[in-house]
């Protein structure tokens, strides 16, 4: 059985990985796991309450969307986006854009 407490981050090879990277990496595996494992949007929160809950979820799915999309391109292009212009600064702003809606992620 796998420990609880470890984090399997799916998007990345067991090699060697510069930190910045896996943090990005890590940080979407949560979101990832939150919605498609642990079912974020079918839970106990009404996501319709009101239109704060209404702008956080579709915040959660534009952050998921971006993330699954720049994984395709990565695929697709058989090395990590990172390394074009401008992605760097965009994976930072998504990376803010998570940690501001992060106490939305429990289930």
């Amino acid at each position: 059985m796998e420990d609880p407490g470890t984090l399997k981050i799916k998007t990345l090879s067991g090699g060697w990985c510069d930190k910045d990277i896996v943090m990005l990496h890590a940080c979407f595996q949560l979101l990832t796991d939150c919605i498609e494992d642990e079912k974020l949007f079918t839970g106990h929160v009404d996501w319709t309450h009101d239109l704060l809950h209404i702008h956080i979820k579709h915040e959660i799915l534009e952050l998921f969307d971006w993330w699954k999309l720049r994984l395709e391109k990565e695929n697709e292009a058989g090395f990590d986006p990172v390394w074009t212009e401008g992605q760097y600064e965009e994976d930072d702003r998504m990376l803010i854009r998570l940690i501001k809606v992060r106490k939305y992620l429990w289930t």
